[in-house]
């Protein structure tokens, strides 16, 4: 049915509308990085609780395989918390802008992995992408730290996702992402008591609008949005989904310059930066599906 394909396409848009409102949201909220992402990830890993013991699925893992996904856990949180902080230190326009260059990691990460070569056209787009993130640095030089930080959160963001991609071939994406959330919290806790800072009375008290804006991140942004997004690759094609999300940066820079103009207003060369990252972004994952379309055909001819 025409009007159920058009409804699955418009739910895919409106999660990465919501990938791109959480920049928003790091920018809104007035605690530091450290103890937002504490927050998002306990009060994510409750709400994917409730959610598995609703549905009834079961958790059960081996040691082994706890250990691995701790490992996960602690790079998606230090993922995020790079992030966030990238946004303290310059704006979201820098942060999504670093966020971008996930790709060009993803090139020399995935081979590793995967036990592949590295292809030559995705030599050719990780240069192009250095040359945004060269001209976004020239042009920004006031933000350095907040460049520097964003790209920390692409490479972190890079290894999350492959590690992720192994995991999926074996594992329930819910569980996954339920112990992946507490893994984080736990090395967060532990990371949070050894650097000076204690779960004191300060640590939780919040202002009404902090409160409000943390459980729209773990709830919306972080629980629905991840199972939403597994959810519509039952009618979507992966590609396709994949493409949409590298829309991400754009829907969060417009939201920025729109909600924040003071703040998010860049130079012409960031912009050009910006523009270079993601339109290469988006060409890679199309080359990817070029390949692995003419790859199938060849097998059946």
């Amino acid at each position: 049915m025409p009007n159920a394909k058009l409804k699955h396409y418009l739910h895919l848009h409106f999660l990465v509308f919501i990938a791109g409102f959480t920049a928003i949201l790091g920018e809104l909220i007035t605690i530091g990085s450290l103890q937002l992402v504490w927050y998002r990830m306990a009060i994510a890993g409750v709400l994917m609780f409730i959610y598995i013991k609703f549905i009834r699925l079961n958790i059960k893992i081996t040691k082994k395989t706890f250990l691995q996904f701790l490992a996960a856990g602690v790079i998606i949180a230090l993922h995020w918390v790079t992030f966030f902080e990238a946004i303290n230190q310059a704006n979201v326009s820098i942060a999504l802008a670093m966020f971008s260059s996930g790709a060009f990691f993803a090139s020399f990460i995935e081979p590793i992995f995967f036990k592949r070569r590295i292809l030559g056209y995705e030599i050719v787009f990780g240069i192009i992408v250095i040359l945004g993130v060269f001209l976004i640095t020239s042009s920004e030089l006031g933000y350095i730290n907040g460049i520097v930080l964003g790209l920390l959160s692409a490479l972190f963001s890079t290894l999350f996702a492959v590690i992720n991609g192994r995991f999926i071939e074996r594992f329930s994406a819910t569980v996954i992402s339920f112990y992946e959330f507490i893994s984080g919290v736990v090395f967060l806790t532990i990371f949070i008591l050894f650097s000076g800072v204690s779960f004191n009375a300060e640590f939780f008290d919040l202002s009404n609008n902090d409160w409000l804006y943390i459980f729209i991140l773990a709830s919306v942004c972080t629980a629905y949005a991840f199972i939403g997004s597994v959810d519509v690759m039952r009618y979507i094609s992966p590609f396709t989904v994949i493409l949409s999300y590298n829309l991400e940066p754009i829907y969060g820079i417009a939201l920025a310059l729109f909600l924040f103009p003071e703040t998010e207003k860049m130079s012409p060369q960031f912009y050009i930066g910006a523009i270079l990252i993601i339109v290469t972004v988006l060409f890679d994952a199309i080359f990817k599906n070029y390949k692995r379309r003419r790859n199938k055909t060849n097998l059946t001819d």
